[in-house]
């Protein structure tokens, strides 16, 4: 399963439709928990999501509405008995922050929370899931987006396997080694497999335009990106590190992205289609402005060389 849970859409000051921040990516066998801002614990009940479906916790800076449902999170894995170890992303120059956070209030911890400060651009974490790639973004406060890269691999073609005369263990063998001998033959395992792209999932909160928002943003099959405001207030988004709808829909387009998800909403503004309409003035992809408790599905696989642009 690969989909995102939108949990809270809100910025600074929720709403009564909209939460502070919070959105769980759903990757095969992984749970992200990105930006749990005040509430996420309820907006999880709301949601259908469980504290053991958390794996990591990506932080993406200590601004209220990004962190302060971080306690209520962390205690609830305790609490329901979490059993494998949770791992902690966030900037390390809010270390302080975090202890703050994480031991809010008396609680009897058992589950095991693993932090990993973000000291640094580039890689992160690896695993089955791939690789996780933190950039830096442009903000009053240090902050971070991060990147789920899967690696590519190759797609088997039956045909061509049949016409090799390669079946039964001989496919595995052929995955594992990259060839295998069959009749006196040594077959390669381009001769019967297609390249297959990984996929690529981008978190992109509170920023100005800048290197690292199209870094994170390139190629992505998902991109998570703030729209904190409108056009008509563009100096402010500037003044206070944040992007427009316009500017998202740009970085979109610029990016190859796929499917663009909306969201960060400032409460000044009462009509939410508005964001979708900026946004494609230059993006003509797929754009979703993003509500609390709803599920966005990762875009099924493209051909490899649609993908590689």
């Amino acid at each position: 399963m690969r989909e995102l849970v939108v949990l809270g859409t809100g910025s600074q000051v929720p709403t009564r439709t909209r939460n502070h921040n919070g959105y769980l990516l759903r990757w095969d066998g992984e749970g992200l928990l990105f930006d749990p801002g005040e509430g996420t614990q309820r907006q999880m009940l709301f949601a259908g999501v469980a504290a053991s479906s958390i794996t990591r916790i990506c932080l993406s800076h200590f601004h209220g509405d990004h962190c302060l449902g971080v306690p209520g999170v962390v205690q609830r894995l305790s609490l329901d008995g979490v059993r494998h170890p949770v791992v902690a992303h966030y900037p390390a120059s809010g270390a302080e922050y975090f202890a703050r956070l994480r031991h809010a209030s008396v609680f009897h911890e058992t589950a095991e929370l693993v932090e990993s400060p973000v000291t640094e651009p580039g890689e992160i974490a690896r695993g089955a899931f791939g690789r996780l790639v933190a950039r830096r973004l442009s903000h009053p406060v240090e902050s971070f987006g991060y990147q789920l890269v899967e690696p590519d691999t190759r797609r088997m073609l039956p045909d061509q396997l049949a016409a090799l005369g390669v079946r039964g263990q001989a496919v595995g063998q052929l995955q594992r080694d990259g060839f295998v001998e069959v009749g006196g033959r040594r077959v390669e395992l381009s001769a019967a497999s297609e390249p297959r792209r990984g996929q690529r999932f981008a978190f992109v909160m509170d920023t100005r335009l800048c290197d690292g928002v199209f870094e994170l943003a390139e190629h992505a099959d998902l991109l998570v990106i703030e729209s904190t405001f409108l056009s008509a207030d563009a100096a402010l988004a500037t003044e206070y590190g944040h992007l427009t709808a316009a500017q998202a829909g740009r970085v979109a387009a610029e990016c190859g992205v796929r499917k663009l998800v909306l969201s960060h909403f400032s409460q000044r503004y009462p009509a939410p289609e508005a964001f979708r309409a900026e946004a494609a003035g230059s993006f003509g992809g797929e754009i979703v402005v993003a509500s609390d408790i709803s599920r966005i599905a990762v875009p099924s696989r493209r051909p490899y060389r649609a993908a590689a642009g």
